[in-house]
Order: structure tokens, then sequence, then C-alpha cells
């Protein structure tokens, strides 16, 4: 333990390397899992990530137990976004899995991080809009390595749910959140707007609004003001009239028709064509929802049960409305298509 301390004090992260760990080092095959964080840890931009975070990280020094090293919490935190996992669940995916451990840099000195210290480094982030400042990095990251191409942009929306039942400390409903009607299902929650580069597939802009508020109103805020088109569901109808864009500059909307206006088209030849069409269009939009569902994509944007700063630690809170994006994305989509987290 003393041992322990010290090289947490000194920011070291030692690997022992156990019989256990030698076995698993001198096997044959590797896992499409282990691939896949292995390209993570090549294209993820870490020092200029960890240098966001550390003037607001607890540092080493004090009396008592000594604070995790923070490239091991960040890893973490990723780790538990890609993999859509609450903090329980993660600290038992860091014991269970040897791939997450080592690209957590956990070595044999080390404990695996408990659930409540895992909540906290989110709510660290939560607190200091460090969320906002790492995306914003990210994109700047993806923008030097020729990425992030700025062709047309993707729109689109989604439901963020929470238990109905949650409250804040207060012991009232927090107002961020709404509730909303969505086909026959009610949720409560918020929504998660983003806008999307067509030709890479990676998010560049996104906006979070309570779950009653309509998708079209924050379409103007997802651009990034060089496309020539934008692209969205049927959701955005009228897009091209709303206020906050009828001044700017002349843009193609591909907008998706809905279902009733195809069931007005009478001619048989005009239907084949609509319907052509608007399958090209869903195959450009379909890009949007690899994003939602963690599909074969260079970015990744994870829902779940909503949890917020200041609350009691609940089982299965996740991360609010989380973005992780990395670089290389070709490389990285190349093993995504194998992988299923």
């Amino acid at each position: 333990m003393i041992m322990q301390q010290w090289y947490r004090a000194n920011g070291t992260t030692t690997m022992q390397l156990s019989f256990g760990n030698a076995e698993y080092n001198g096997k044959r095959k590797r896992t499409r899992r282990e691939v896949l964080l292995s390209e993570m840890n090549q294209v993820v931009p870490w020092k200029g990530l960890l240098a966001l975070i550390e003037p607001h990280y607890p540092t080493s020094g004090q009396p008592g137990r000594q604070p995790y090293p923070l490239e091991m919490m960040l890893r973490i935190h990723f780790l538990q976004q890609w993999n859509a996992l609450s903090d329980p669940a993660a600290e038992e995916a860091l014991y269970d899995t040897v791939s997450m451990r080592r690209f957590a840099k956990i070595g044999g000195l080390d404990e695996v991080p408990d659930e409540t210290t895992i909540l906290n480094f989110r709510h660290l982030l939560e607190r200091h809009d460090l969320a906002r400042k790492l995306f914003d990095r990210v994109n700047a990251h993806l923008l030097r390595k020729g990425q992030s191409l700025r062709g047309g942009t993707i729109v689109d929306a989604t439901i963020i749910a929470a238990p109905s039942s949650i409250k804040n400390k207060d012991g009232a409903r927090t107002p961020e959140m709404h509730q909303t009607k969505k086909g026959n299902q009610y949720y409560f929650g918020m929504k998660a707007h983003i806008g999307v580069d067509e030709e890479s597939g990676l998010v560049h802009h996104v906006e979070c609004t309570a779950a009653n508020v309509a998708d079209i109103t924050k379409a103007h805020k997802l651009l990034h003001g060089k496309e020539g088109t934008v692209s969205g569901d049927s959701g955005y109808t009228g897009l091209d009239k709303h206020e906050e864009l009828r001044t700017k500059r002349k843009l193609r909307y591909l907008i998706a028709e809905k279902p009733s206006k195809l069931k007005q088209i009478k001619s048989k030849r005009e239907l084949k064509l609509t319907k052509r069409w608007e399958h090209a269009k869903a195959s450009l939009h379909a890009k949007v929802e690899h994003l939602f569902s963690g599909d074969q994509a260079p970015v990744w944007l994870r829902q779940g049960a909503l949890s917020r700063f200041g609350e009691e630690h609940r089982t299965g809170a996740d991360a609010v409305c989380t973005v992780e994006s990395v670089a290389d994305a070709q490389r990285v989509n190349a093993c995504r298509r194998e992988v299923c987290l």
C-alpha cells in the first residue's frame, strides 16, 4: 500500500507483469475489442485532452489517500462511454476484462477505481464544463489532421430519457428536463441535437435541450457555415423557410418527405421515382443513425439515464449527452466494422 501511494504521488503507473499477464501477452490471436482499443490508444490526442483537465484535477502530496492518475481516469471515462456502462458496471468491467484494464493503464500496483470515484470524475468534468472543451479540442485536432472535411451537414436529434421520478437536491424536477411524446410513447428527459459532416461522418456541433424542444428549432445552431447542403429526416420539414435560415446564403435542403406526402402521389411512375430519391436521402442520413446506435462510426454518442452533479449516486446512472470523437477516422472505421462492444 505504501509503494502504491508513492507511485500515485509521483504520477507513475507501473505495469507489474504477473503470470496471468505473461500468459495473456503470449497468446496468438488478438480479439476485435483489443484491436479497437489499440487503435484508440494511438489516435486519441491524449496530451491535449489531459492538459485541459489537469488544472481542475486534485493534486497529490496531501495526507491520506492519493488521487488516481488523471490519464487512468480519463481512459476509464472513455471506456465507460464507448460501452454505455453505468458506474457500477464500469467498475465490474475493469475487474473482468484484461484488455480494458490494459487500455486504462491499470497495473499490478494499482487498484481499480470504485464506482464512486468514477462518478466523481464525471462530475468533475460536468462542474467545469470540460466535456464541451474536450469536444472542441478533438474537433480542432481532426481539422489539423484533415479528417474534418466540413462538407454538407446532416442534422438529427435523439431523446435521452430519464426516470420521471428524478428530482434534484431541492426535491423539485430539474428545469432542464421535460416530458414529450414520440409516437404513442411518453418520455421524460433531455434531447441531443447534432450536426454531422456528410463526408466523414464526424460530429462537429452538439446542442442539448429539454426533450420537448422541436428538432427544427435548433437546426441553425448545428451548421458550421461553409456547407452547401443540409440533410435531415422529416422532422426538419420546412427548414428552408425557418426564420434563422432565410437570411443566410442559399443552401440545398435534402429533407425526407413525410409518409403522408407519399400517399398523396397517384402516378405510379412518379411514386417510383420519388421513393428512389427518398431512399438516396435515407442512405445519406444513415450516417447520423449510426452515431446514435454506436455502429460503424468514428464518433460515438451514448445515451442513458441522466445523472446530474449534486445528486445522490444511483445504480445505473450514466453520463448525460456524451459525445466521444477520435482522430484518424478511416482507420477506426475499418476496425469498428468488425466490433460490437
